[in-house]
């Protein structure tokens, strides 16, 4: 029977990890849920009682756009949360 090669390359081994854990700031959560919670409620108050609010009623169609930047920009925030 024939003798397998043998290796020539030393194994990989992957360079050792800092044991230090990484934390997210305090203030994080908090201003990325009430990020969310304001924009899906701009969405919402312009969609139920447009006329109602002052400010709204003058925006028109910008609502979406200042509702949904509210949105993303809670999103741009989870992707910091450790």
């Amino acid at each position: 029977m024939p003798k397998s090669k043998t290796r020539k390359k030393a194994v990989y081994t992957p360079p050792q990890k800092s044991q230090q854990v990484k934390i997210s700031p305090r203030w994080l959560a908090p201003t990325m849920v009430a990020s969310w919670i304001i924009g899906i409620l701009w969405i919402a108050t312009y969609y139920i009682a447009p006329q109602q609010a002052p400010l709204i009623k003058d925006l028109q169609a910008w609502n979406l756009l200042i509702g949904f930047v509210f949105i993303i920009f809670g999103v741009v925030l989870s992707t910091r949360w450790r």
